[in-house]
This record gives C-alpha cells, structure tokens and sequence, in this order.
C-alpha cells in the first residue's frame, strides 16, 4: 500500500537528450549488451552455501555499480526473485546492497521490476519489512540525482507490493517520523515530504491520526518560532527592497512576456523564511483537506466526519495546549466552512471542553477564547448559530454568578479560581463586538430586545468583576458598543478599575521598571488575522474583518458625569 504513490519515476534529463539526438545516438550508438559475470544467482547461493563468495562478491559489485545498466537490473532482480525464499538474515548484505540500488529516475520497467522484487521479498522474508521501509520513505524527500519526489511520478494503477496495511502501519510510523526532515529544512524539502506523508495516508486510511499529529506537530513548532510582529516587519522590510529593485529595474530592459509568465510571482512569497515555510506546508494540508473532503466536486459526508474526528483528535492533544500559534488552527477553520454541521460540531467540542469541570482550568480558557474568536470570525456561521452560542456562553455564566453569590463567599477577583468564568465573559464581550451589526440588521427593534435580553449589565456589575481582567482593547471596544445601543455602561467600571490596577516591578537589564500587567488572562485570540500569503488566499474570503465603526470614540468628558450618575443609580438598583 505504502508503494501505491511510487510506481514510475521519469527521467526528464535522459527523455529530453533521446528526444533530441535520436538520429545520433542510433548511428553512433552500439547495440545495447548486458554485461554480466559469473553464472546465476541460484548457483552464486549455492556455491555461497559452500564457502566460495567469489561470484556472490562480484554479484554485490554490480549490483552496486552506478553505472549499471537498466537491462542488468531487470535481469538480476528476476533472476534474485526467483530465489527470494533462500535470502534469510545471513544475506543482508546483498539485500542491503539491492536496496541501495539507484532505482529511482529509471526506466519504468525497472521501477516496475524492483516495486515486484520487493514485495516477494517482505512476503517472504518479514525481516527485511521494516529496512524496506525506511528504504521507501527516504525518497519522500528530493533527492541528490533529481529535483523532484515521489509525489511528481507518473502514477499507475494503485498497487500492492508491501503488506497489508494492519501489518505495515505498526512498523511504519516510526520510521516516518524518525525521516522528518529538520523543520528548518529548505520549504521544498518540507513540502515534498509533508505531502508524500498525507498520500500513505490515502492508501492505508489507519494512520491518518497519526501522521496528522506528526504533520501538525512539526507545524506548531514553526508557527510558535516566529511572532506576527517578526511577520509583519520581515513583510515590510521585503516590501521596501521589492520597490527599490523596481525602481532600479525599471527603463533598462524590458523582460520578455513569456518569460515573466513563467517565473513565479515574489508576491506570493513570504519574506520571513519561517513563515514561508509555514505558509507551504498550510497550503499543503489545505490541498489534502479538500481533496479528502470532496469527491467529484461534492462534499463526502462520510470522509469528511471522519477527517474532522481526525482533527479534533490533534486538536485536543496539540493545538488547544499550545499557546499562541496563530496559523496551524486555521486547518480546522477551513474544513469547518464546507457545511454548517461541521462548524457547529467543532464549537460543541468547544463548548463540552469550556463547561467541564474535570478539564484543566487552562484547557477550558484555551477553549473559551476559540470559541469567541472562532464565532467573531467566522462569515460563515449564520447569525442564528452566533446567538445560541452566545445563549449557552451565557447561560453558564449566569449560572456561574447564581452559584457564587449563594455561597455566602466574600467576592475576589482571582483568576485561579474563576479563570474559565472570566474567559468566557471575554469570549462574549469578543462575539458581541464583532456581530452585534449582524444580530441588530433585519429587525432593529428584534434585536436590541435581544440584547436587553442578554441581562450583560449583571454580568459587568457583580462582584466578579470581568472586566478587570479582560483585554482593554476588548473592553474598551464592548464599552463602546454597548454605551450606543444603551444595553449597559461600563465607563465608571472600566475608570474604577483603572484606578485599582496594581503596579508591577520587574527586574530588567537597566534596572527595575514599573508596569502594569493588561493580560491577566494571559489570553490571545487563536483566530486573528492570517498573515501567511499563499494560503491565506483560501482562508481570505472566509474571514470576518475588523471595520473600526465611524461612532465607536470614547464617551466625551462632557457627558461622562450623566454616564456616572446613571451607573450609580444601576449599582443601587443592583443592590437592592
């Protein structure tokens, strides 16, 4: 199965030269001879058996001659086929020196004879199964003689030359991630065996949670090397030295059309090597995504729910623990905008991880912020969907406050304890700013009902007190909003808070410095905007933007005192 993708390689170098010195070659060229000493592999074993190695020896020679012939290969490998059963573990240096063999690039009766050489030989001697392997998986990468990997051939019908997939798939994986290339590899490299790795997965459907845990494991180590300012700023320093060279360029020649059509636009290319390297491997399991998912230009249902239980497997292991990556979640982002269910069945696994007790407080925040980022986000989640999302987020939160006012408990504001409470007051607070337009368009009157509705003003006013500890630019933002559509005022909140910020002191080279800390949560919006660029073409019409509203300044100082008044008067109320 696992040889299912590598059939036929094809020399360009050797096809273009015979092309073009057909008549040459055939008069100057004498007839092609095999060349070959001593007698047939079956008497080479006996004699071997014997204590003669002297034509076993030459055989070796051949056999790992680089300039052998390709005739001399299909004509010792039938003969070697034909004794597969007598090569036991005493042969593994002719094995080891077939396997060394330079098949690759050669004609296809070559590939064609090596691809049956070996497997009769891992059906008959399993012990050679996993050298075989290893022998196959080191060309998922370009190789020294070619510019190009497997995933270039010219396929043939899929065939089974190794094992069945149960029997290969335990000896398999090892090996392919011990052949990881070093993810600071060249992007070319990266990609090859990336997507050399998702093709096995097609042909033995078994490993695919495995490989993708690899594959998205080596992803978010990328995706965490580098910070979005590093992006941003090798980006516009790229931009810079792009416009100088134009400058530069432009007047002294004009490059011909064909030319400039062939070569690939830097536009295209991301001006910090990590990121491009990111970005190759995005567009890589995107590819796969889609190619899995759709069949004939139809959505598979089945391979789809399964590719997504796939996902959120990796997910739950790697993804959501990891903190601040912001670029290898956006795999589940694109699966999830091929149909409703699948965005709803991701933001359920959310919602069963947030409300759980038994989950690490760290894992149900983690959660909490997808899910605000993730319905913000998303255009494709219908206003519908955002609302009974939002009912649920506040439904617990409500319940929350219930459960804490009737302990009798002196309020304190402390993360450790309420960390998921206060993550999903952010995830709210998050949703509201970015589709409070949506819920509001259609039927204004519906709308503002159901923000009333929301009872946030219970939520900003308990003891709890959340928006000391969400990010100010989320509450400055919801302040604002909500102060325009009268659902509830925050500024006497937010000014009060502000007076209460502790200051920190911290140690640093030129001594101590006083700061603030304005992330408690320690949070981050996993879905903020894609920065990669060839990827991030898929993504871009799937992206809800940020649109700074014309209304959204502060409230003037002028009108600060009618503000202060009308919370004092809701403080009252609330305590009565």
């Amino acid at each position: 199965c696992l040889l299912g993708s590598c059939v036929v390689w094809t020399s360009i170098r050797k096809h273009s030269l015979s092309h073009l010195n057909v008549e040459l070659d055939f008069l100057n060229s004498p007839p092609v001879k095999t060349v070959r000493f001593g007698g047939n592999v079956a008497e080479m074993l006996v004699k071997y058996k014997r204590g003669d190695c002297t034509d076993y020896e030459l055989l070796k020679h051949q056999l790992g001659d680089p300039e052998i012939k390709d005739a001399q290969i299909i004509n010792w490998l039938q003969e070697i086929r034909s004794c597969v059963t007598q090569l036991t573990k005493e042969h593994e240096q002719l094995i080891y020196t077939i396997l060394r063999l330079q098949w690759v690039g050669r004609s296809q009766a070559v590939v064609e004879e090596y691809l049956a050489f070996l497997s009769n030989l891992v059906t008959a001697q399993t012990v050679y199964l996993c050298a075989c392997l290893k022998m196959v998986v080191s060309h998922f990468t370009p190789s020294i003689c070619a510019s190009f990997s497997l995933f270039q051939i010219l396929y043939l019908e899929p065939c089974k030359y190794l094992l069945p997939s149960f029997s290969t798939s335990r000896f398999l994986m090892p090996i392919l991630q011990e052949n990881f290339p070093f993810v600071q590899k060249s992007s070319r490299t990266l990609e090859c065996y990336v997507h050399n790795l998702l093709r096995v997965t097609v042909y033995i459907p078994s490993i695919r949670g495995e490989v993708l845990e690899v594959i998205i494991g080596k992803m978010l180590k990328l995706d965490v090397s580098v910070s979005r300012a590093d992006i941003e700023e090798a980006e516009e320093k790229m931009e810079q030295n792009q416009g100088a060279e134009e400058l530069n360029e432009e007047g002294l020649f004009e490059m011909d059309e064909d030319v400039v059509a062939d070569q690939p636009s830097r536009t295209a290319v991301m001006g910090h090597p990590v990121a491009e390297r990111l970005d190759v491997l995005m567009a890589v399991m995107m590819a796969y995504i889609k190619d899995i998912c759709f069949v004939n230009g139809s959505l598979h249902v089945g391979r789809t729910k399964e590719l997504l239980r796939h996902l959120l497997c990796v997910f739950d292991k790697l993804i959501l623990p990891t903190h601040a990556s912001y670029h290898v979640q956006y795999t589940i982002f694109y699966l999830c905008s091929f149909r409703l269910a699948l965005a709803e069945a991701f933001l359920d696994h959310l919602w069963k991880i947030l409300q759980s007790p038994s989950q690490p407080a760290v894992l149900r925040q983690a959660a909490a912020g997808f899910m605000g980022s993730f319905l913000a986000r998303a255009k494709f989640i219908p206003v519908l969907t955002v609302r009974a999302c939002m009912d649920l987020l506040l439904s617990w939160i409500h319940h929350y406050i219930d459960g804490h006012d009737s302990s009798g408990r002196q309020a304190c504001c402390d993360i450790s304890l309420h960390g998921p409470f206060y993550s999903a007051c952010q995830a709210i607070f998050y949703t509201l700013i970015f589709r409070h337009r949506a819920i509001l368009e259609g039927n204004m009157k519906k709308g503002l009902e159901y923000l009333q509705n929301m009872n946030l003003e219970r939520v900003v006013l308990c003891q709890l007190n959340p928006l000391k500890v969400c990010l100010p630019s989320v509450t400055t933002k919801f302040a604002a909003i909500t102060r325009k559509y009268q659902v509830v005022f925050c500024y006497t909140i937010i000014e009060r808070n502000n007076r209460n910020v502790l200051p920190m002191v911290r140690s640093t080279a030129g001594g101590d410095c006083v700061t603030t800390n304005t992330n408690p949560l320690d949070s981050y919006f996993p879905f903020d905007p894609y920065l990669l660029k060839r990827s991030g073409q898929l993504i871009e019409p799937l992206y809800q933007v940020w649109e700074e509203p014309v209304d959204m300044e502060l409230l003037p100082a002028k009108k600060r005192h009618q503000v202060r008044r009308h919370m004092l008067l809701n403080m009252a109320l609330m305590r009565n």
